[in-house]
C-alpha cells in the first residue's frame, strides 16, 4: 500500500484536535495504509500543541501566527509520503468519509470531500458568498466545482509542488489549489460529504475572507486563463462605445470623447488579453 502525510492546521484548537487525531489515526489504521500524523500549530494561545507529541504525532509550531495556507505548506515541506491529506482540527469534516477518498486518489491527481452530503452545517454568513464565488469559479476555471474550498482532500505531493509559488498563506489554499489543478488539465474527484457544526470559534472573516477570495480567483484566472477575463472586460467596454455612437448618431447630441475612450479601453483591453495569453502558453512549453 501506498504511504500517505495527514496534515492538519490548528490555530486555538486545544479542545478539538484530540479527538479528531484519534479518529483519524483509527480511520487510517484500519485502511492499510502506512501513514504519518503532521499538526501545525500556527502560534496558538490555547495549548493546542502541549502532549501532542506524547500521541506520536510529528508537530510544528510557529513562532507568529502566519495564516491557513502556511501551516498547510509547511506541512507539505515536511511530509515524507507520497500522497498529503488535509483536513481540519476543529471536527467539522468526518473522518469516516477518508476510506472513500483513499480508494480514489490513486486514480487521480486530487481526490476532494465535497460538502454536498445530506448534513451539512454550513453558517448563514457564508452561504451566499460561498455560491457566488463558487459560480464565478466555475466559469473562470472553465468546470463545475462542487466545492470550491473543501478542506478534506488528498492529493499527491508533487503534484502540489508544482504550484507552490501561487499558495497564499491564508484561507485562499483550497481555492487556489483547486484552480491550479483544474486549469492544468488535472483530474480532481469529488465525493460528496457531511459538514459538522464545528468546536470553538470559527477564524473566517466574511467581509474580509471573502474580498481575498474573489481577488485570488480573479489573480489565479488571470494566471491561467487570462483571455477569460480581458475578452469579456474588453467587449463590454466596446459595446457601450458603439452604443453611445449610435446613440449620438441617432440624437446628434455629444459624448465624442466618452465613445473614443471606451472603444480604445476596449481595444486595448482585448491586446493586452491576447499578449497575456500569449505568455501563459509560451510559459507552458
Amino acid at each position: 500500500m501506498p504511504g500517505i502525510s495527514v496534515v492538519i492546521p490548528a490555530y486555538n484548537e486545544k479542545n478539538g484536535i484530540g479527538p479528531v487525531l484519534e479518529q483519524v489515526r483509527a480511520v487510517l489504521g484500519a485502511s492499510g495504509w502506512d501513514f504519518e500524523l503532521i499538526v501545525v500549530d500556527d502560534a496558538s494561545s490555547d495549548g493546542t500543541a502541549e502532549g501532542l507529541q506524547d500521541l506520536g504525532v510529528k508537530v510544528i509550531v510557529h513562532e507568529f501566527n502566519r495564516g491557513y495556507g502556511a501551516s498547510l505548506k509547511d506541512g507539505i515541506l515536511s511530509a515524507r509520503h507520497e500522497f498529503v491529506l488535509i483536513t481540519d482540527a476543529d471536527g467539522t469534516y468526518p473522518p469516516e468519509a477518508i476510506p472513500a477518498l483513499l480508494e480514489k486518489a490513486p486514480e487521480c491527481d486530487m481526490a476532494v470531500g465535497a460538502r454536498t452530503g445530506k448534513k451539512v452545517a454550513i453558517p448563514a454568513h457564508r452561504r451566499f458568498p460561498k455560491w457566488l464565488l463558487g459560480k464565478t469559479a466555475n466559469y473562470l476555471a472553465g468546470f463545475r466545482i462542487p466545492d470550491l474550498n473543501s478542506g478534506l482532500r488528498i492529493f499527491r505531493r508533487e503534484n502540489a509542488l508544482r504550484f507552490f509559488n501561487l499558495y497564499p498563506d491564508g484561507f485562499s489554499f483550497t481555492t487556489t489549489i483547486t484552480l491550479a489543478f483544474l486549469s492544468n488539465g488535472m483530474k480532481v474527484s469529488y465525493l460528496p460529504i457531511d459538514y459538522r457544526h464545528r468546536e470553538g470559534r470559527s477564524k473566517f472573516r466574511p467581509i474580509q475572507d471573502t474580498a481575498n477570495l474573489f481577488s485570488l480567483i480573479l489573480r489565479t484566472s488571470l494566471y491561467f486563463h487570462p483571455l477569460k477575463i480581458f475578452v469579456p472586460a474588453g467587449l463590454i467596454l466596446m459595446g457601450g462605445g458603439l452604443a453611445l455612437l449610435v446613440h449620438r448618431l441617432i440624437r446628434g447630441s455629444g459624448g465624442q470623447v466618452t465613445t473614443v475612450v471606451l472603444l480604445m479601453a476596449g481595444l486595448q483591453l482585448l491586446a493586452l488579453g491576447l499578449l497575456a495569453d500569449l505568455v501563459d502558453k509560451r510559459s507552458q512549453r
